[in-house]
């Protein structure tokens, strides 16, 4: 039975934001100095981005990239967040929708990035094929499959569970899913790919372990 949501606002990702993100870890180290993040974030055609999501990067691909540093570049301890979906949930609590004003107007936000497109309403399908897509770009960049593909947990993100997808490179872990959305924000949800460091956590669970697999995840992605 497809699960409702208020609002969907994506743009796909592409090879070229996979590879950026992926390659960003090894890039030529930037300070965490604001000139120097600036001349950098100019020299990739970027720009800051504040009201989608607080102290964070919209890259030239218009995806918003956010980070636990005041730098993502050329640290490979940084953990980097690559966001091409928003996501309204159905919040069962507030069947008068009391905060619908104020957070569809934060959608229309996010749709309105260039390339950028919504739905109004849909289901956890629309946001499954978003997904789906998303990975095919993540599997033809790293040349392997996702090693677990697991639902995501109400310990991680509020709405449908959705699918998560774990890769390894020698170095760090890509997970695309869902995401709690952290800034000052209430009850969204980011569609996103993550990178980063594997020693964030623990060796990966085995397949069977979700309980194992969603703290492994959370080690990784919940800041």
């Amino acid at each position: 039975m497809p699960f409702p949501i208020h609002a969907l606002a994506h743009r796909p990702l592409t090879a070229g934001a996979v590879a950026e993100l992926v390659s960003l870890a090894a890039a030529s180290h930037v300070a965490d100095d604001f000139d120097a993040v600036e001349d950098e974030v100019r020299r990739r055609g970027w720009s800051w981005e504040d009201s989608l999501v607080c102290e964070s990067f919209r890259t030239a691909d218009q995806h918003v990239l956010c980070c636990d540093s005041a730098s993502p570049f050329g640290d490979p301890d940084v953990r980097t967040f690559l966001v091409f979906g928003e996501v309204y949930p159905v919040n069962p609590h507030d069947e008068n929708m009391a905060n619908g004003p104020w957070l569809y107007g934060l959608m229309d936000r996010w749709q309105e990035l260039p390339g950028w497109s919504g739905r109004r309403p849909g289901t956890d399908e629309d946001c499954e094929a978003v997904l789906a897509q998303a990975a095919q770009v993540v599997t033809a960049h790293l040349g392997a499959p996702p090693e677990r593909t697991i639902s995501s947990s109400a310990a991680l993100v509020a709405g449908p569970a959705l699918t998560h997808r774990v890769w390894r490179t020698l170095t760090h872990a890509l997970i695309l899913g869902p995401a709690a959305d952290n800034g000052p924000y209430g009850y969204l949800t980011h569609l996103q790919l993550s990178c980063t460091p594997l020693s964030c956590g623990p060796d990966l669970p085995s397949a069977d372990d979700e309980d194992g697999l969603a703290d492994w995840m959370a080690a990784h992605i919940d800041w």
